[in-house]
């Protein structure tokens, strides 16, 4: 015969269960068992390009972004993990977009952090933000600040494609909160800056007014260095990342990496709720563990990572997840290089964050 559980032995009256009905009220013993069930436990998944390349082809072809609803005018083919159901991650939302020769997709802005990584781009490809043309070229990141006009421009004869990367999950879902947002009453918006404006502006010698400003842009309030407009040059990243393979000792469980940091504070995180890592990788890394979500773009190379007992075999641009807390490691297939994403700043934030290797 199985055994009761103690709470199944627990037996409320009709008139004290009728009280607790009327008033809206719980006892604890049956509320515990709603609690960090919203949604079903993340999987370990991946997404082949070879896949995603499909769909995006067939988005492109079939609709142009005219006929996007207003604020969404975006072709996007978002992975989807089965836990989440419209995202890969509770936290972190990643899409791929392309833009048609000759088209724009609109300006806009909105209260979440985003970026933009380039899977494939070139000079005439442009996203504009806060005034300034960034070029997209292969590999390049650049940031999207909270409440910064953004367009992106396809003045080639090229489709491009890139990863969007937002926090978008974490606002409207884990939060419940809004996502402020507003449509430009232009297509595109006013180019006001020369290329390499924000750039010239984070350097060594910085404009004395502005050091003294750390506000959030927009309507928004917080105690974090608001993060700039920027564009990493992968050219610049990937020498670095080069530099620490001949000079220093890899970490044993994201080999060389590099963080991507908030040009105002040259630090850690780019963004308060998202951080970015460049991670080259030439032989097999350690099994750890941590209570973060990590998401994975392949920039280069092939590999596998194992997650709990299962095998994610990877290839270039393929995208994949780690749920938290699954002992998991990196075996590339010689050299590989790849996007590390995570949530771990909102965990941080509230001494929440946790790192181990197994006990066994």
């Amino acid at each position: 015969m199985a055994q009761q559980e103690p709470e199944d032995l627990l037996e409320l009256s009709t008139d004290t269960r009728s009280i607790l009905e009327e008033h809206g009220l719980r006892p604890l013993w049956e509320v515990e068992d709603d609690m960090g069930n919203v949604y079903d436990d993340l999987q370990p998944d991946i997404w082949k390009w070879e896949d995603i390349q499909a769909a995006i082809d067939g988005i492109e072809r079939d609709v142009p972004i005219a006929d996007l609803p207003p604020g969404f005018q975006r072709r996007v083919a978002v992975p989807i993990n089965t836990a989440m159901g419209n995202a890969i991650s509770n936290t972190i939302y990643v899409g791929v977009q392309t833009v048609s020769p000759g088209e724009t997709a609109p300006s806009h802005r909105h209260g979440a952090n985003a970026l933009r990584f380039t899977i494939d781009g070139h000079e005439d490809m442009k996203t504009v933000v806060a005034g300034e043309e960034f070029p997209m070229k292969n590999n390049d990141l650049i940031t999207t600040p909270q409440w910064e006009w953004h367009d992106h421009v396809n003045d080639s004869d090229e489709t491009a494609a890139w990863l969007d990367v937002l926090d978008l999950p974490l606002v409207l879902d884990s939060l419940n909160a809004r996502n402020v947002f507003e449509n430009h009453e232009l297509e595109r918006q006013p180019v006001t800056k020369t290329e390499g404006y924000w750039d010239s502006q984070y350097g060594r010698a910085r404009d004395y007014e502005s050091t003294k400003e750390d506000d959030i842009p927009g309507p928004f309030q917080g105690k974090c260095e608001a993060t700039p407009p920027f564009r990493f040059k992968w050219a610049e990243t990937l020498e670095t990342l080069r530099q620490r393979a001949d000079n220093d000792e890899p970490d044993p469980h994201d080999g060389y990496s590099l963080s991507y940091v908030n040009p105002a504070t040259g630090k850690p995180p780019l963004f308060p709720t998202m951080s970015f890592r460049a991670q080259l990788l030439q032989e097999t890394t350690d099994r750890h563990f941590h209570n973060a979500t990590e998401v994975y773009f392949v920039i280069e190379g092939e590999g596998a990572t194992h997650v709990g007992d299962e095998t994610l075999e990877w290839g270039q641009w393929d995208i994949f997840v780690v749920p938290p807390d699954e002992i998991h490691h990196h075996d590339p297939d010689g050299e590989a290089i790849l996007l590390g994403i995570t949530d771990r700043p909102v965990l941080e934030a509230f001494n929440f964050y946790a790192e181990a290797e197994p006990s066994s």
